[in-house]
């Protein structure tokens, strides 16, 4: 009888050892193979930026941008396969949501198991005259904060492991981030010139955090330019409001921005609605930068 239980009592701790092995080893072999446990992809660079900050220094955990340096907004955006591929490999598909990502439906028709962290959850959002939802929430510094919490809670669920970590890094952005949100305050709350243009719908909620006035927009599509009339009309509202600013964006052509300059004489400027850049491991404090350059050019423009 002892000798039986011996043996049932060996194969019970063979089972127990043989199945923590099997919970530990994907993760012990791929920590020796120094691959990451829990990888990250971000749909375009403003998610980029929010979610090295989140997950700096955190060992394990890795970060890809899904979509090319070069690539601005992504209203048109179509997936090719290398983004699939990209995906295939994510424990979290970082989005701005709102309606940014056009191609969603599409990526989680095909990837069924893909976790969403939507940036832009409970964020309230801004409507055009025809009553669209503007998805350009990242330009207002205050959203900006409010994203960098709101991806932090949901990796946090996503990867509990790591949760402290998340959150801990996103206090510390976040602190950076209002720093920068008061320093634009101080500078801009009481420029005397509110009126303004600007080239796409990348700014209303910059403009309603930092009370400025959009006049009109000069393509609200990038790449559809304004046509005679629409062009003619803007030039007239610039000379009744004598608007003396036009803002342009790094990421597109500015000839139509050029010819309401030309016929004027407002002056044109470049803002930069912190769309594009290298996904670079080290480019932590990039969001902050580029809006730090927009405040010069609004405090030179605004005088």
């Amino acid at each position: 009888m002892n000798k039986i239980f011996r043996v049932f009592l060996v194969m019970a701790l063979s089972i127990v050892l043989l199945s923590a092995c099997g919970r530990n080893s994907a993760a012990d072999k791929d920590k020796e193979n120094g691959k990451p446990s829990f990888t990250v992809v971000t749909s375009f660079y403003p998610m980029y930026i929010a979610t090295i900050n989140i997950t700096k220094d955190i060992p394990g955990v890795k970060v890809i941008n899904m979509t090319k340096p070069q690539t601005g907004c992504l209203h048109d955006y179509q997936l090719v396969p290398e983004d699939m591929q990209k995906l295939e490999k994510a424990n979290a598909f970082v989005v701005n949501g709102a309606g940014m990502e056009v191609f969603l439906d599409k990526a989680v028709k095909q990837q069924p198991k893909l976790k969403i962290v939507d940036a832009s959850k409970n964020i309230p959002l801004l409507k055009d005259e025809n009553g669209e939802e503007n998805p350009h929430v990242w330009v207002s510094v205050s959203n900006a904060i409010m994203q960098v919490k709101n991806i932090a809670e949901q990796l946090a669920e996503l990867d509990p492991v790591n949760a402290e970590k998340y959150k801990n890094n996103a206090s510390v952005y976040t602190k950076k981030l209002e720093a920068l949100r008061n320093d634009m305050h101080s500078s801009l709350d009481n420029v005397k010139t509110k009126d303004i243009i600007t080239f796409h719908e990348a700014f209303p909620y910059f403009a309603k955090e930092f009370n400025l006035n959009i006049v009109d927009v000069i393509e609200r599509e990038p790449g559809t330019e304004p046509s005679p009339k629409e062009l003619e009309e803007t030039i007239d509202k610039v000379k009744e409001l004598k608007v003396k600013a036009l803002f342009a964006e790094p990421q597109y052509p500015a000839k139509a921005a050029e010819v309401i300059a030309k016929e004027t004489g407002a002056k044109l400027f470049t803002l930069d609605p912190a769309v594009t850049g290298e996904s670079k491991p080290d480019a932590y404090d990039d969001y902050i930068n580029t809006m730090r350059k927009n405040l010069n050019v609004l405090k030179e423009a605004l005088q």
